[in-house]
């Protein structure tokens, strides 16, 4: 399968018995299923081959450098962009074979987000929820709701293209949330966030995976990834080096980022690289 450049058409049905589940015997069941996962940009494979079980009800962190992949496999597993090769399920369903399904089932605030940038806040959120198919009266309150707790509301009928990164960022994952997805995929959302905007995000996410939701957030900030995370994959060079629980991948390393170096083989530079006049007068 990995080989193939051909679309993915057909393939064999899931299982979805308990031996199949994310987590084996005991675990929850999985939120998202990936198999044979394959994107190349010419020459160059950007994914290849993912086989990964996300559980449910959890905070997960896909890490990985610069390169990664991971913004790709994230753009796959929410079907904005087609694979070349492979099969992915969220909540039973096949992301590509029954897509409106899957896509009501998901909230995504992807990398680079793009915005309907000559309506207000409140517009905004009035619109998606709208496109969802929501009745007009529980989007109205559920985007005053959500405004108010991401503190926005001082700012609900001022124009997008005038938002800063943070309002951005916080109006974005509203408009994710407005539908109460059962799973939402977020492409780096702190990053140029300000602390404030940051910690308010956060408060959102930790309570939302609290009454059940599963979050699927791509990071290079290890830091972060400890902090927030509870479940993670590790990424390299378009593949999965190591998954599971938080404790498990960083194993007897003293911190996510010394265990995280280790599987990407990182390089740790120092004194002998050849640098010998850095820092030194050049008068």
């Amino acid at each position: 399968m990995g080989q193939s450049q051909e679309t993915p058409r057909g393939g064999p049905e899931p299982y979805y018995g308990r031996a199949a589940e994310a987590g084996g015997a005991d675990g929850p069941p999985a939120a998202v299923r990936v198999r044979g996962l394959w994107k190349r940009f010419g020459e160059q494979a950007a994914v290849a081959g993912i086989d990964l079980d996300l559980p449910s009800g959890r905070f997960i962190g896909l890490v990985g450098p610069n390169g990664a992949g991971k913004t790709t496999t994230l753009s796959m597993v929410t079907g904005l962009l087609r694979p070349d090769d492979g099969l992915v399920w969220i909540g039973g369903r096949d992301v590509w074979k029954d897509p409106v399904a899957v896509k009501s089932r998901i909230g995504v605030l992807p990398e680079g987000l793009r915005l309907f940038e000559r309506l207000s806040g409140r517009e905004l959120l009035a619109y998606t929820g709208r496109l969802r198919g929501l009745p007009g009266e529980e989007v109205d309150k559920r985007a005053a709701q959500l405004m108010d707790v991401l503190d926005l509301t001082a700012a609900r009928h001022k124009l997008v293209v005038d938002y800063s990164t943070g309002m951005r960022k916080k109006v974005g994952l509203a408009a994710a949330l407005l539908h109460n997805p059962e799973v939402l995929f977020l492409d780096e959302p702190f990053e140029g966030v300000d602390p404030v905007s940051a910690q308010v995000i956060r408060g959102v996410l930790e309570r939302y995976t609290a009454s059940g939701g599963t979050v699927v957030f791509s990071s290079h900030v290890m830091e972060l990834v400890e902090s927030l995370c509870d479940w993670v994959a590790v990424m390299a060079a378009g593949r999965i080096v190591a998954h599971g629980p938080l404790a498990e991948v960083r194993g007897a390393a003293p911190t996510l980022q010394d265990a995280f170096l280790s599987l990407v083989g990182a390089r740790r530079s120092g004194a002998g690289d050849g640098l010998d006049w850095l820092g030194g007068s050049t008068r």
